[in-house]
């Protein structure tokens, strides 16, 4: 089964992150991988954009499915491998909606963060105020405060309910990455519980980006 999917990956990238977790959750190892440089603009080789015209990672197929959308891909696994490895989508309707909830709100998250993280880089430089600057750190701040509310209300160290599941699959990834780039442990402490708490989860620990490993301390987010 595995080894009819192939995905092109890059270290650090939550939405990359995302699939190879959902592979192991599943039980799906052994599947064609290859990483790839962002630095080097390999994301642009003639090799992804074969797969992801957008010329954006993953490129991800599975048999004669292309999934480039993480969250996409993610749900494929579950749907097709239902009864493999681990269930991440519950019977239950209320938690599977609640679930779903948070699968798509993860998305403001990382639009907000991307907005602070990426400003220079996004923004050119005779474009750039300093109130954009604030507005986007306020925007960022209000978001972390509600995902902090939320896991303050959980009944469990996970996201939705008792059990992992794929709201966990596509929110842990995003919260790692927030911390890597120097978010206050102590300013939410609920989140960095939760980022902590999975860490050593073998899916997670086993697909951890590898660029992480020893890097030096980020701090770009250390006053949000």
């Amino acid at each position: 089964m595995a080894k009819d999917m192939t995905l092109l990956w890059g270290s650090g990238s939550p939405p990359c992150w995302r699939i190879m977790i959902a592979l192991e959750e599943k039980n799906l190892q052994g599947y064609n991988q290859k990483l790839l440089s962002f630095e080097k603009g390999e994301h642009k080789s003639k090799e992804v954009m074969e797969i992801n015209p957008r010329g954006q990672l993953p490129a991800f197929k599975c048999g004669d499915v292309t999934l480039n959308e993480s969250c996409a891909a993610c749900f494929h696994l579950e749907c097709k491998y239902k009864s493999q490895g681990t269930k991440l989508i519950p019977d239950c309707e209320d938690e599977k909606a609640l679930i779903l909830q948070r699968v798509f709100e993860v998305n403001t998250l990382t639009e907000k963060s991307s907005s602070v993280l990426y400003y220079n880089w996004i923004v050119p430089e005779g474009e750039r105020h300093d109130s954009a600057v604030k507005r986007n750190k306020e925007a960022l701040t209000a978001e972390l405060k509600l995902w902090e509310g939320y896991l303050q209300k959980a009944s469990s160290s996970f996201i939705v309910g008792k059990n992992f599941s794929l709201a966990d699959v596509i929110v842990y990834p995003t919260v790692a990455y927030l911390f890597h780039y120097g978010l206050s442990e102590q300013r939410y402490p609920k989140l960095a519980e939760y980022y902590k708490g999975l860490m050593n989860r073998p899916s997670i620990k086993a697909s951890w980006p590898p660029t992480w490993k020893n890097a030096p301390k980020q701090e770009t987010l250390k006053d949000i």
